[in-house]
């Protein structure tokens, strides 16, 4: 296993300076000019390490996996086949054209990703509202960070995942970390939480014994989709025992009475009859948190992916604020963002109700400014449309869209409840998919265009911790490949949409995206892509060229009117589907270190996919006993949704009543054919975390 460590590079190479094309860590590399051999390189993030994901990213650039022309068929019964630009393009257009005079602009959908750079995510957004006139566009990030978002957005007013440099963590005493397997999806994050774990103040809440966990001083193992209780009764505890920050409380907060009536009746030996955690335990985490000088909380998909992901997300910034973390230098909250770029991807403009800038889809002050640097009537804008597992969930009914366009994203493998949402693009008068490969959801399109991946064009990303970062071009891209960007501009044409008004050009995109996005929560007018090259540190938000960026937010004031932080009183009720005789555990999932997202990369690395190549249950050995199945047989694992196929694995570290599945495989060992697609009310995330399911022989 490759924990970040740095590996030295083979060889002497003039390199250009990227970065990895994985999660939101965006960790430093340089990319052989004409070679494809990576390196590391110094960064704050990563100081030259790599994960194995990392290290063999350059592998997909020349697979032979690769799609090279674009493929259509002309009728669901027919193959795929290739077919050139112009034909592919010409048909799409045609076709969407067509859907729209029957059926209204709301009857085409458009789906976007969370590793999109900013400048596709932005024109892609800029493409459904201008040259569709859709209402109907959301994005993967809607299935993993959106839950922390609402929360930091009604705690603070903004929200920027981590509102401080990564390397502020490297200075801490005690860290909580909830929900996250940094070890194992990030693993060169570790080396910032190491001071922190070799001082004995590294908490993890995780209902596993995972790698992270093991560096742990106090591992708190809840039973799956009680969280926000777990969060409630730490918060009893910090005041039952003297930890609050009342100086705090009355300068930088409002709100906390209110909190404080719910959180009072949950005591922690109550909290420890739900959760299973330990009553002293709760109360040891608390005391390492509000006894060390300089202390985080920091929250990821295991807490934040569930029907109540915005209160257990509230819950824990509740005990942040209760102990005066927030807005103070060396301490604070923050969220682990998880795709590439799904801080800037949830920043300008390809979620349901945003525009550029963070600024919201039905505010006429936010409509008349990008109206304006779009060069069109506010009044054409559309509304709001529907989240991302409500708008798949519509697909070709009645009322949704006929057809769908998706970037960067494999939604057959990584929505919740998988199987009814192939069902319902298997319904679709046209579905079209950009990718670099023929990913399960660009299997089953009616066009597949082909763009070129991370190395091959130019554009920036958005880290975890709101740092602006350039991705330059290193490679050429295969004959027959275009960006997204040109693939945009060239649809947008063929719908009657000026050239000029979708650039094909990535710095020439970013320098508009600067203008939409002034003066919004986050501001990039103050980016350049000079700027970037020259390597300054930009943080948002960056108001105008002279400003050095804002690394730490929040020291003087929040981002509210009043400049104070909001407590958000909220109850635990528990997860949406409970256990019962017939469907007695709680599944869970997440990621192994081998493989990213749904694996249509990282299964085409044969060094990966030799590593990790098959689903797996991880079970308590009791639990697998009781269940007639044993260690190595392949077992199935039933919800009310589905069924899905993985070989067991016993660890006895588990929890009784939780298995744990990984999401990356496709087919029958597709885990999100069990999960549950219940929403969260404000976020609309579903519930991935938790469902109740039963484990049988296969």
């Amino acid at each position: 296993m490759d924990t970040g460590r740095a590996r030295p590079a083979v060889g002497t190479v003039t390199g250009v300076d990227t970065h990895c094309p994985y999660c939101a860590l965006q960790c430093g590399m340089s990319l052989g000019v004409g070679t494809g051999v990576v390196s590391g390189r110094e960064f704050p993030t990563n100081a030259g390490g790599l994960c194995q994901k990392g290290w063999t990213a350059a592998t997909l650039l020349t697979s032979p996996h690769r799609l090279t022309a674009p493929l259509l068929r002309e009728n669901r019964d027919a193959p795929l086949r290739p077919v050139s630009w112009d034909v592919a393009l010409d048909f799409v257009a045609s076709k969407l054209a067509d859907l729209r005079r029957k059926h209204g602009p709301d009857a085409v959908g458009v789906f976007g990703g969370g590793g999109l750079t900013n400048e596709k995510s932005y024109l892609l957004g800029k493409f459904a509202r201008v040259a569709l006139c859709t209402s109907q566009i959301d994005y993967n990030g809607r299935f993993c960070m959106s839950a922390a978002a609402a929360a930091g957005i009604k705690a603070f007013g903004a929200d920027r995942g981590m509102p401080f440099p990564v390397t502020d963590l490297a200075e801490a005493d005690a860290v909580l970390l909830v929900g996250a397997n940094v070890s194992e999806t990030m693993p060169p994050f570790m080396r910032h939480l190491r001071p922190a774990a070799d001082a004995g103040g590294l908490i993890v809440v995780d209902p596993r014994r995972t790698p992270t966990a093991e560096h742990a001083a106090v591992h708190l193992q809840p039973v799956p989709g009680t969280d926000l209780a777990l969060a409630l009764g730490m918060l009893h505890a910090a005041v039952a025992d003297g930890y609050v920050d009342h100086a705090y409380l009355a300068e930088r907060t409002t709100g906390f009475d209110e909190v404080w009536r719910i959180a009072a009746a949950w005591w922690p030996e109550r909290v420890e009859a739900v959760t299973g955690v330990a009553a002293a335990d709760q109360r040891a985490a608390v005391r390492l948190l509000a006894e060390a000088r300089r202390a985080y909380v920091l929250t990821a998909r295991g807490t934040e992916q569930h029907a109540k992901g915005v209160d257990t997300v509230s819950a824990w910034i509740n005990l942040c604020l209760a102990l005066g973390l927030p807005g103070r230098s060396g301490s604070g909250y923050g969220c682990l963002t998880g795709q590439g770029n799904g801080q800037g991807g949830r920043e300008h403009g390809q979620k349901a109700d945003q525009l550029p800038g963070y600024r919201k889809i039905d505010d006429p002050a936010d409509r008349a400014h990008v109206a304006g640097v779009w060069g069109v009537d506010p009044d054409s804008l559309p509304g709001p449309g529907r989240s991302a597992y409500e708008l798949l969930d519509a697909l070709g009914t009645p009322s949704g869209p006929k057809a769908l366009l998706v970037f960067g994203s494999n939604v057959v493998v990584s929505a919740p409840n998988a199987g009814h949402v192939a069902d319902r693009l298997a319904s679709l008068e046209l579905l079209v998919t950009a990718d670099f490969v023929l990913s399960e959801t660009a299997a089953s399109a009616d066009v597949v265009f082909p763009v070129t991946q991370w190395a091959e064009e130019d554009g920036t990303m958005t880290s975890l911790e709101g740092r602006v970062l350039l991705r330059q071009r290193a490679l050429g891209a295969p004959d027959g490949v275009r960006t997204d960007l040109e693939l945009l501009q060239g649809l947008a044409m063929r719908l009657g949409q000026p050239a000029e008004r979708f650039p094909a050009e990535a710095e020439q995109v970013f320098d508009e995206l600067r203008r939409a996005s002034a003066g919004g929560i986050a501001d990039y007018a103050g980016v350049t892509y000079d700027r970037l090259r020259a390597g300054e540190a930009l943080h948002w938000p960056v108001p105008d060229v002279d400003h050095p960026g804002t690394p730490r937010m929040f020291l003087d004031a929040f981002a509210h009117a009043d400049g104070l932080a909001r407590f958000v009183a909220v109850e635990h009720t528990g997860p949406a589907e409970r256990a019962d005789d017939e469907f007695p555990l709680y599944a869970t999932t997440g990621r192994v270190l081998q493989h990213y997202q749904s694996g249509a990369q990282t299964r085409l690395i044969p060094e990966l996919d030799d590593a990790q190549p098959e689903a797996f249950v991880e079970v308590n050995p009791d639990t697998a006993g009781r269940a007639g199945v044993h260690d190595g047989q392949w077992a199935r694992v039933v919800s009310r949704r589905g069924e899905v196929r993985a070989r067991v694995r016993c660890v006895s570290t588990i929890r009784l009543d939780t298995v744990f599945l990984p999401f990356h495989f496709p087919g029958a060992q597709r885990a999100n054919l069990i999960t549950n697609p219940a929403l969260d009310p404000t976020s609309r995330m579903p519930e991935f975390k938790v469902c109740a399911v039963r484990l049988a022989p296969a």
